[in-house]
């Protein structure tokens, strides 16, 4: 049962500002200690609003670490959180997560993709985790910018069957201005733009990967605001997936991804989300957001 009520007289939208307004529950006298407050948010509250605070109190590279770790464990894969943080985080952030989750689990984060992924996909994710991505140039390298468009042409919509490792060679270690606009000359050679063309030549995990790495290198931003939009389709809400990008992107770009949301679809991330979500856990959303656009 939600039984905190929340005070949304102020906009900031940091996660510190969202754990503020939280009211102790009657009976529960409030904890001085960060540990002493996760185990006190265990017992009060329950489903999308717990696993929403319990985020909170966590950095953004803890809170990666951590949803890296439940993708992984147990039976299966959640594949789906696996693809989002790996395949939209940038360098830095990588590099971060990295560390912290060795901090948190004693074990590497590579040792864990590679043992619970296989093939191409596994290939793939554990290319992007190494973090060699080049960095940006304010030289622009137009032949090399000709020579990556016409290989990944040539290592997909040309030949017969696809040359995975090439496309994941240039998508993993290219950086991003380079790679927008080898996108951009790709349509030179390809009567298809990259993303048709991705869905036309992969399937499964490495289609949706792919996809994610082409959108977030166009635009970050517009990709997690299409992501929070199908989320909240129809009636209800994904609150897994609402829940992790507000909570890993709240200190990061938060504020962007509100703008591209407004942009995109004509109506506020703080509106859709009052629509689509409800009770304590839509009040903590909405502070978080931090404002109507």
């Amino acid at each position: 049962m939600e039984r905190r009520r929340w005070s949304l007289n102020s906009p900031p939208w940091c996660r510190n500002e969202t754990l503020t307004r939280v009211k102790t529950p009657q009976g529960l006298r409030r904890p001085s200690r960060r540990k002493d407050l996760t185990a006190a948010l265990k017992g009060a509250l329950s489903g999308p609003l717990e696993a929403l605070m319990l985020g909170l109190m966590r950095s953004t590279a803890q809170y990666d670490a951590s949803e890296l770790k439940a993708s992984m464990k147990g039976l299966g894969t959640d594949e789906e959180t696996l693809i989002e943080i790996v395949c939209s985080r940038n360098n830095k952030e990588l590099e971060e997560i990295k560390k912290v989750y060795k901090d948190m689990f004693k074990k590497e984060v590579e040792k864990d993709i590679a043992g619970d992924t296989s093939g191409d996909f596994a290939k793939l994710l554990l290319a992007l985790v190494q973090t060699k991505r080049d960095e940006p140039s304010n030289v622009v390298d137009y032949e090399k910018i000709d020579e990556d468009a016409r290989s990944l042409y040539e290592a997909g919509v040309k030949r017969k069957g696809t040359d995975v490792a090439t496309w994941i060679s240039i998508m993993s270690q290219r950086n991003v201005p380079h790679l927008q606009k080898v996108f951009e000359r790709y349509k030179s050679y390809s009567p298809y733009d990259i993303k048709e063309s991705i869905r036309k030549e992969v399937k499964g995990d490495m289609e949706k990967s792919f996809l994610t790495l082409v959108e977030s290198i166009e635009n970050r931003q517009l990709y997690f605001a299409n992501k929070l939009n199908d989320a909240m389709k129809g009636k209800g809400a994904k609150e897994k997936v609402v829940t992790r990008i507000m909570v890993s992107r709240c200190e990061v770009d938060l504020m962007k991804i509100r703008t591209e949301f407004r942009n995109e679809y004509k109506i506020s991330l703080y509106q859709t989300i009052a629509e689509h979500t409800k009770g304590d856990y839509q009040n903590a959303l909405l502070s978080l957001c931090g404002g109507d656009d």
